[in-house]
C-alpha cells in the first residue's frame, strides 16, 4: 500500500530539545495549553509519584521481611499499603499513560493540538493538585488507611473516625474530575481530527489502545465516583447509603467499586499494549502481524471488561449461579488477551529483530504479562478462588500484571519515545542493565509471593510469627524490592543525564513507520507544517509518488536552513498559552478539599468551599470569553 505525505517544510537539525515551540521560561509551562509540553508534564510529575509509590513498598517490603518486625506502626503500615496502591494506580500509572497519550495521540494522527487544548491543561492541574491533596496527609499521619479498595462500611465514620478517608474519597474524586475532562476530549480528538486519510483502521496501535481506554474512562469512572459520593454523605451529612443498622447492603460498595475497579486493570495495560504494538514491529522490522484482529481484540478486551467485576467477590456468597456467569466471562476474556500475546510473538517470528532497551522491555512485557495472566485465570474458577481470595497470591498476580505488564510496557515506551520528546537519545548499555536487574528484582519480588499465598499468608498483614513456612518467601520478596530500588536507580541516573548529554537524535532514529517521526524530534509546536494525506497504515514505509521521507524538503527543494520556522513565519494559529486552566483547577481542588473542614469548623468550611467555588466558577467565565488563539 502507498502513502503520500506532504513533503515538511523546516530542517530538522536545530530542533531544540529543551522546547518545544516559540515561548520559553517556567511561566510558558505553567500557561501551557501544547499538548506535548503538557505531555511532558504528566511524565515528570508522574514519575515523581512513581518514586514516592516505590518508596512506600520498600518501607512495607522492609516491614515484612522477617517475622515480628516493629519498624513501623500498625496505623502507618496501613496508611502505607493503601497509599502505595491508591499513588501507584491513580498517581503514577495512570498519569504515565497519559503523558503518551497527550504527546503520541496529535502527533499519530496528524493533528497540530488535541480539541480542546485549554482543558487538556485544566486535566493536568487538577491531576497534579489531587495529587498532592491526597499525599501530603501521609507526613501529618492522617494518610488514608482503608486499604485502595476502601471497603465500606469500615471506611464509614463508625467504623473510621477522623480525616483520613476524607482526604481519599474527596482526592479520589478530584483525580476523577482529571481523568474525564482528558477521556472526552481524546475521544472527540480521535474521532474529529484525524489526518485526510487516516480512516479508523489506518490508525497507529497505540492510538486504538487509547481510544478504547478513553471509553473505559468515561464509563467506568462516573461508578465509582458515585461511590464515593455516596460515602461522602455517609461521612459528611448522616446519610445511609452503607450504614448496616439502617438496612444498607453491605455489598453495595463491593459491587460499585468492582464495576469500575475490573474495568480499571485494562485502563492500566492497554496503554502498555499500544506502546508495545509500536515497538515490537519497528524492531521486527515487518508489520504487526493481524492488525485488525489485534484492534478487535482490544475493543473486545474493554467491552467484556465491565462483565467480570464479581470475581472478586465469590466468596461473599452470590449464589451458584451468578458464579458461574462470572466464572465464564472471567475465562472469557482471556481469549483477546491471548489473542495479543500470540499476535506479538507472530510478529517477531521471521523477522531481523534488533534487541533495543525498548525491544527489550517489551518482550519482557510479553513474559511477563503472560504468567500474571494465567495465574489471573486461576481467580475465574470459584473453589479454586476461595482459596486465593485475600492471599498473598492475589498480590502476586496483579502485580505481575501491574509491574510485569503495565510497567514494563511505559518503561519500553520511555525509551522508544525519549529521542522524540527530548530530541536525545538514552544510553543503551544502560538501559540493558535496567532491563535486566528490573526483571531478575520483579520475578524475585512477586514470584515466591504465589507461594505464600498458597501457603496462606494473608494480604494486608502487618506482622507475622515465625515457623508458618512464610520466612524465607517474604525475605526473597524483600531482596527483590532492593534490587528493583537499584534497577530504577539506573533508569534514573540515565534519563535525567541523556536529557542534558544524550546524543542528538535525527528526526527517526529507529526506522519506525508512523507520523510522529516523519518531524523533527522534539517537534515544533505545531506539529505539521502542512497536514498529511494518508493512504496507508504505515506512512513512512510504503513511500512512492517521489516523496523521500529519509530527507526533509521544502516545496520540492532541500531546505538547507538550519532552524525550524515558527508559527508566526508559517502563518499558522495556534491556541493561545493562558493561566485561567491552572486558576480553574485551583478552585475545584480547593472547593472539593476544603469539605474536609466540615469536621473541624463549620464557618471555615463555608468560607474555603464558596471561595474556592467562586475561584472556580470566575476562571470558567474568563476562559470561555477569551480568545482561543493567538493573532498573528
Amino acid at each position: 500500500m502507498a502513502t503520500t505525505v506532504a513533503p515538511p517544510i523546516y530542517a530538522p537539525a536545530a530542533a531544540s530539545a529543551s522546547t518545544y515551540g516559540e515561548k520559553t521560561g517556567v511561566w510558558s509551562w505553567i500557561t501551557t495549553t501544547d499538548h506535548k509540553r503538557i505531555g511532558v508534564l504528566y511524565l515528570f510529575t508522574s514519575l515523581f509519584f512513581f518514586i514516592f509509590g516505590g518508596l512506600e513498598a520498600a518501607v512495607i517490603r522492609a516491614q515484612l521481611a522477617a517475622p515480628n518486625q516493629s519498624l513501623v506502626s500498625a496505623e502507618l503500615y496501613n496508611q502505607l499499603f493503601t497509599m502505595h496502591g491508591t499513588t501507584m494506580v491513580f498517581l503514577a500509572i495512570m498519569p504515565l499513560s497519559a503523558a503518551f497519550f497527550n504527546f503520541l495521540i496529535p502527533l499519530q494522527i496528524g493533528a497540530r493540538d488535541v480539541a480542546f487544548p485549554r482543558l487538556n491543561a485544566f486535566s493536568y492541574w487538577v491531576y497534579l493538585l489531587g495529587g498532592i491533596f491526597i499525599t501530603l496527609p501521609i507526613f501529618a499521619g492522617l494518610a488514608p488507611n482503608g486499604g485502595w479498595f476502601g471497603y465500606a462500611p469500615l471506611t464509614t465514620m463508625a467504623y473510621n473516625p477522623g480525616l483520613n478517608i476524607d482526604f481519599w474519597v474527596l482526592g479520589l474524586q478530584i483525580l476523577g474530575i482529571s481523568s474525564l475532562a482528558a477521556g472526552f476530549n481524546f475521544i472527540t480528538t480521535i474521532i474529529n481530527m484525524r489526518a485526510p486519510g487516516m480512516h479508523l483502521m489506518r490508525m497507529p496501535m497505540f492510538t486504538w489502545a487509547s481510544f478504547v481506554v478513553q471509553f473505559l474512562v468515561v464509563l467506568a469512572f462516573p461508578v465509582i465516583t458515585v461511590a464515593l459520593v455516596f460515602l461522602q454523605f455517609d461521612r459528611f451529612f448522616g446519610t445511609n447509603f452503607y450504614t448496616l443498622t439502617a438496612g444498607a447492603d453491605p455489598l453495595l460498595w463491593q459491587h460499585l467499586f468492582w464495576i469500575f475497579g475490573h474495568p480499571e486493570v485494562y485502563i492500566l495495560i492497554l496503554p502498555a499494549f499500544g506502546l508495545v504494538s509500536e515497538v515490537l514491529p519497528t524492531f521486527s522490522r515487518k508489520p504487526l502481524f493481524g492488525y485488525a484482529v489485534m484492534v478487535y481484540s482490544m475493543i473486545l478486551i474493554g467491552f467484556l471488561g465491565f462483565g467480570v467485576w464479581a470475581h472478586h467477590m465469590f466468596s461473599v456468597g452470590m449464589g451458584p449461579i451468578a458464579d458461574t456467569v462470572f466464572s465464564l466471562t472471567t475465562m472469557l476474556i482471556a481469549i483477546p488477551t491471548g489473542v495479543k500475546i500470540f499476535n506479538w510473538m507472530s510478529t517477531m517470528w521471521g523477522g531481523k529483530l534488533t534487541f533495543t532497551t525498548s525491544m527489550c522491555f517489551s518482550i519482557g512485557l510479553v513474559a511477563m504479562f503472560t504468567i500474571g495472566g494465567l495465574s489471573g485465570v486461576t481467580h475465574a474458577s470459584p473453589p479454586t478462588d476461595l482459596q486465593q481470595t485475600d492471599t498473598y497470591y492475589v498480590v502476586a498476580h496483579f502485580h505481575y500484571v501491574l509491574f510485569g505488564g503495565s510497567i514494563m510496557g511505559i518503561f519500553a515506551g520511555i525509551y522508544h519515545y525519549f529521542p522524540k520528546m527530548f530530541g536525545r537519545l538514552m544510553n543503551e548499555t544502560l538501559g540493558k542493565w535496567h532491563f535486566w536487574i528490573n526483571m531478575i528484582g520483579m520475578n524475585l519480588t512477586f514470584g515466591p509471593m504465589h507461594l505464600s499465598g498458597l501457603l496462606g499468608m494473608p494480604r494486608r498483614i502487618y506482622t507475622y510469627d515465625a515457623n508458618q513456612g512464610w520466612d524465607l518467601f517474604n525475605m526473597m520478596s524483600s531482596i527483590g524490592t532492593a534490587i528493583i530500588i537499584v534497577a530504577t536507580l539506573i533508569f534514573l541516573y540515565n534519563f535525567f543525564t541523556s536529557l542534558k548529554s544524550g546524543p542528538r537524535a535525527g528526526r527517526d532514529p529507529w526506522g519506525a513507520s508512523t507520523l510522529e517521526w516523519s518531524i523533527p524530534s522534539p517537534p515544533p509546536e505545531y506539529n505539521f507544517a502542512v497536514l498529511p494525506n494518508v493512504t496507508s497504515r504505515y506512512p513512512l514505509w510504503d513511500v512512492t509518488d517521489g516523496h523521500d521521507l529519509s530527507r526533509e524538503h521544502h516545496e520540492g527543494h532541500e531546505n538547507r536552513d538550519d532552524r525550524v520556522p515558527t508559527s508566526r513565519e508559517l502563518g499558522i494559529p495556534m491556541p493561545a498559552n493562558t493561566f485561567k486552566p491552572v486558576m480553574a483547577a485551583l478552585g475545584l481542588c480547593t472547593m472539593l478539599g476544603g469539605m474536609t473542614l466540615k469536621h473541624v469548623n463549620d464557618v471555615a468550611f463555608y468560607v474555603v468551599v464558596g471561595g474556592g467555588a467562586t475561584m472556580l466558577v470566575v476562571s470558567l467565565y474568563a476562559w470561555l470569553t477569551s480568545p482561543l488563539e493567538e493573532s498573528h
